[in-house]
């Protein structure tokens, strides 16, 4: 892999290739995500990019009604809520994504624990192309 910077918009030029990355503590071996600049664990400052597996399980979720305008123009609303949660890396990190593969209108149906993997979502065209980091059952 090219060398490069950690910074948030290397993070997100990974994210457009359809890799997860976070960052690793050279000195302890800590993984981070989002990527950080300095461990907060050992306080080092020698990190490096770590590829990550993109699979975990869902440690808490919610389903929302209420749409800002974006999600809204993919088509969601009142009638039709989207999810999003909290995916517990098997790395170790947290990432908050939205999950995709469940019912929100029937939060009842997701289940804490299952297990995810992530997905990379392409959305609009030319200039106005967007990937986006989502979870789905695994």
């Amino acid at each position: 892999m090219e060398e490069r910077p950690i910074s948030d918009v290397s993070y997100r030029k990974f994210i457009q290739e359809g890799k997860l990355m976070g960052s690793r503590c050279r000195k302890c071996g800590k993984v981070y995500h989002p990527p950080r600049h300095f461990c907060e664990e050992c306080y080092g400052t020698d990190m490096e990019w770590q590829e990550l597996e993109g699979e975990g399980e869902l440690t808490t979720y919610t389903c929302i009604f209420v749409v800002p305008p974006y999600m809204a123009r993919e088509g969601y609303g009142r009638d039709n809520p989207y999810c999003t949660g909290v995916v517990t890396l098997s790395e170790g990190p947290r990432v908050v994504a939205r999950i995709e593969g469940v019912d929100a209108r029937n939060p009842e149906s997701i289940k804490i624990g299952m297990p995810v993997k992530a997905v990379f979502n392409r959305v609009g065209e030319g200039e106005e192309a967007r990937t986006y980091l989502a979870f789905r059952p695994a």
